[in-house]
């Protein structure tokens, strides 16, 4: 049997509603998030949480990036809610997100319901020091390194 790598939370289910407190209008805190069955070769995660949604699910324009993460241990198999501030894994980098800055930035839609995917990905490698990459940066990086990969959907709306 092949294991297949999972992502979950215990905040939300899949394609379900994030609970505002993950939300800008909420404590704007990472939510909570494990995963298991990796390739045996892994030898680090990394996570990228986006909206592609942006600005309006009727007429998206753009994938909005709330935050990156990569050079996660392989030994590790959850992000503690609030992870930034609580102290993410020895050895995880930081990536930059699309306010420019580093750290969890939560959902904020200006209009709709929207979708964040929270993708993680397991690597053969333990990728080098790449000063803040933004996403797109760090897919190049990842590019014939990715064993598996695995997302989780959580919807927001403002004013609901």
């Amino acid at each position: 049997m092949v294991s297949v790598l999972s992502l979950r939370s215990s905040a939300f289910a899949h394609n379900q509603p994030m609970p505002r407190k993950y939300t800008a209008d909420g404590e704007n805190i990472s939510p909570p998030l494990e995963w298991l069955n990796e390739p045996p070769q892994t030898q680090s995660f990394a996570l990228i949480v986006e909206d592609p949604d942006a600005p309006d699910p009727r007429a998206p324009q753009r994938t909005w990036v709330h935050w990156v993460l990569y050079d996660i241990p392989s030994t590790t198999h959850e992000l503690a809610q609030d992870a930034p501030k609580h102290g993410l894994p020895p050895g995880t980098r930081e990536g930059s997100n699309d306010w420019k800055r580093t750290g969890y930035g939560g959902p904020a839609p200006p209009i709709g319901r929207h979708r964040y995917f929270h993708k993680l990905y397991a690597l053969d490698i333990v990728l080098p020091d790449l000063e803040y990459p933004t996403k797109a940066r760090l897919l190049n990086a990842m590019r014939s390194h990715v064993l598996a990969e695995s997302q989780l959907i959580g919807t927001y709306q403002r004013g609901r």
